[in-house]
């Protein structure tokens, strides 16, 4: 979540541009040339296998807001104690905050590694396979909570670079298990603390120069726009890959600024059908044809007009769909799942991402980053929390 709901900001300022991109051809196929845009044409190289390999390391980088969740199994009168409801997700307040030290002395805890790009992180790291081909960047405390989180995020095999400060403590999601209900609470707290300064110290910024591929959640546009330009020009600049994600329904009305200062440099934006509407909607597209709003979005003004931009929207249970440039649209199946099998569906966006970025960063084809994604969110939703096995099966 990002650290308001709100914004002061005069909305008079966030008016901008919403011109496409010409392209000399339409083309609604679910294979065709944008499938290596990102890729490779070249996946079925054995000869190449050891090369790709040997560039993991480091090879995405990922910078966001970290939060340490902490499940619990409570009963019905915890939560009324703390006035919150089952299947709800909202921000803390100051009478949550006693909570999060209480539940870890009253009942039995799982450690979670959580915030919306880390989690993405971890679930690319995991689907790897190879430690510290991932890296990831945020702000947390110097206390308990932060080792935890550190000591969390690090077993999977990402290669954390926090920076860590004792000014504010580190933020915290109570994730409490009420029957097959999931409330969750979040106490951003030192996520929301990102400095530009940290990203600018040579050990950390040679992190950013390492990486080819760069994922950031919309959230962190409400903390450190300043830390998402760097990056995003740096990759602009060296032909590299940069990547956004709308993340929820307030950044487009509220945080429209930043949001279109970074929308030129974007290569691949991801998002929901709910999150691409109200960006349409903010915009005044006057449609509510999914598949068109996604085309328009790809179709704004981009500072590398040689690389087309992707913009990728999962719908839940229905098709997830695709748009390179605003004239090319393909469709790509989900998983079937019963809804029996259904536990938490809270990280689905998250880990879709992760297992698309898992496969992109090895230079596979379009198709085959969708297949694995829609791989990674069926068995997420399928588990409680953003969690996965020791071992990845996904081939």
């Amino acid at each position: 979540m990002g650290a308001v709901i709100s914004s002061s900001e005069d909305e008079s300022e966030d008016n901008f541009e919403l011109s496409s991109l010409e392209s000399d051809s339409d083309s609604s196929s679910s294979e065709s040339e944008s499938d290596f845009l990102f890729g490779s044409d070249t996946s079925d190289d054995e000869t190449s296998v050891n090369e790709v390999e040997i560039e993991l390391e480091g090879v995405l980088f990922g910078m966001g807001n970290p939060l340490l969740d902490i499940s619990a199994t409570v009963g019905k009168g915890y939560l009324e104690k703390y006035n919150l409801k089952a299947n709800d997700a909202i921000l803390a307040e100051d009478k949550h905050l006693p909570m999060y030290e209480e539940i870890v002395k009253m009942f039995t805890v799982d450690y979670i590694a959580g915030g919306a790009t880390q989690n993405s992180i971890k679930v690319a790291q995991w689907m790897l396979g190879k430690p510290l081909s991932t890296t990831f960047v945020g702000c947390i405390g110097q206390d308990n909570f932060g080792d935890i989180l550190k000591e969390k995020a690090e077993e999977v095999g990402v290669r954390t670079a926090y920076y860590r400060q004792s000014e504010i403590p580190t933020g915290l999601c109570a994730a409490l298990l009420c029957g097959t209900d999931r409330s969750l609470c979040a106490n951003l707290a030192a996520a929301n603390n990102y400095k530009v300064s940290h990203l600018q110290e040579k050990d950390n910024w040679a992190l950013v120069e390492q990486a080819s591929y760069y994922y950031i959640a919309g959230f962190f546009l409400t903390v450190s726009p300043e830390s998402i330009m760097l990056v995003a020009k740096h990759a602009a600049q060296n032909g590299k890959t940069f990547m956004m994600n709308l993340s929820a329904p307030f950044l487009s009305q509220f945080f429209t600024k930043p949001m279109m200062e970074a929308m030129p440099y974007v290569d691949i934006l991801f998002g929901n059908e709910t999150e691409a509407q109200a960006f349409a909607d903010k915009h005044e597209f006057n449609t509510k044809d999914i598949g068109e709003i996604a085309k328009r979005i790809a179709g704004l003004p981009k500072v590398n007009s040689t690389k087309p931009r992707m913009v990728v929207i999962t719908q839940g249970c229905q098709s997830t769909l695709i748009a390179t440039g605003p004239h090319e649209l393909s469709e790509h199946q989900i998983i079937p799942l019963e809804t029996s099998k259904i536990v938490d569906t809270n990280g689905a966006g998250d880990a879709f991402v992760g297992g698309f970025l898992a496969l992109l960063v090895k230079g596979k084809p379009v198709k085959e980053c969708v297949q694995a994604g829609h791989f990674a969110a069926n068995l997420i939703i399928q588990r409680s929390g953003c969690t996965f096995p020791k071992e990845c099966t996904y081939e």
